[in-house]
């Protein structure tokens, strides 16, 4: 029996990983989408689009360099080693955003680029959801968030307001686009991740729970004929 349940174990955790990183990706399309509507983006972005302005390279790359600097920041704060999943989460998210800004057009109808920021929001804010569901680990900028938590005894949302200050001003120093769409993200994306997280965490227990039903049969339900929406349940 212990083969089962191994066998059980990696499934589960097949499973957690393939909606963290399914959520890593919807987010990072959520990110490139916001830039390339050119309303103004989040904070973080700011930042990063600031660096990629005056020194060059590329935006997703500035994520995973400030991605590393955090982490390592963090690690000092907590005196522990950073979470694997931090790391799949640094450096996968600045590959994504840069692969969809390469494959995504600019748009000139202010019409579209307005549906685009909108949309950005709630997609960046689905994606949150769906990579924090599985469990896995938060990425560099919550893991920071949480360490200055855990050494300031600041509450988190004081923590992170403080952080996207920061951030958001700093950036706009280097030239980050700063602009409505920055506002709208600011306000609507706790919001939006409050729905999204819940729900993504109820899809995710319902495959898990459909995995090992599938898996055996004994603790499942066994259909005959299930293809043509006719079947019987056989307990």
């Amino acid at each position: 029996m212990s083969h089962v349940r191994n066998g059980r174990q990696v499934q589960t955790l097949g499973l957690r990983w393939l909606f963290f990183l399914f959520g890593l990706m919807v987010m990072s399309f959520g990110i490139a989408l916001m830039i390339r509507a050119e309303l103004g983006i989040a904070p973080w972005e700011v930042l990063h689009v600031g660096l990629m302005q005056q020194f060059g390279l590329t935006v997703g790359s500035w994520s995973i360099l400030t991605g590393v600097a955090i982490l390592i920041g963090s690690g000092l704060l907590l005196r522990e080693w950073p979470k694997v999943g931090a790391v799949v989460n640094m450096i996968l998210v600045g590959v994504f955003i840069d692969l969809f800004l390469f494959i995504l057009p600019t748009v000139d109808q202010t019409t579209v680029r307005w549906t685009m920021l909108l949309a950005s929001i709630f997609i960046n804010g689905y994606g949150i959801g769906l990579y924090i569901a599985p469990g896995l680990g938060a990425g560099p900028r919550d893991s920071l968030m949480l360490a200055l938590n855990k050494r300031t005894g600041w509450s988190v949302q004081r923590v992170r307001i403080v952080l996207e200050i920061t951030v958001l001003t700093v950036g706009w120093l280097l030239g980050g686009p700063v602009f409505l769409g920055t506002l709208l993200y600011c306000i609507g994306i706790s919001y939006v991740v409050g729905i999204t997280l819940p729900h993504g965490r109820r899809l995710v227990q319902t495959f898990l729970e459909r995995g090992i039903q599938y898996e055996d049969i004994n603790k499942g339900t066994l259909r005959v004929d299930h293809h043509d929406g006719t079947s019987k349940e056989i307990r």
